[in-house]
């Protein structure tokens, strides 16, 4: 092992202790900003027909009403926050379904 391998390890290794310790400044932390697009009804549909579901199964994947999806689909309302979220992140790849099938 390298010398500047060992010593990122250990600074490391020490950060986690301090963490442990109570001291939450004491580890790096990274944010990651997604910038995510809004939905329209056309946009909510061709997320659901990729993943192959019904409005019933996209709304329980996303943790919303049956009647949710159906206003998302006919242009009534949008979706916004954590399932716009999750509809960006499904629409990218649909193998996150089978995480959350687990």
């Amino acid at each position: 092992m390298k010398n500047e391998d060992f010593n990122l390890l250990t600074e490391s290794l020490q950060q986690a202790i301090d963490y442990k310790q109570g001291n939450k400044k004491a580890a790096r932390s990274t944010v990651l900003a997604i910038d995510v697009p809004d939905y329209n009804a056309a946009d909510v549909v061709a997320v659901r027909k990729k993943l192959s579901l019904t409005q019933q199964g996209l709304a329980n994947v996303v943790g919303v009403s049956t009647r949710t999806v159906e206003a998302w689909e006919t242009g009534r309302n949008k979706p916004n926050g954590s399932a716009r979220h999750l509809l960006y992140l499904l629409g990218k790849d649909e193998r996150i379904l089978s995480l959350l099938k687990a």
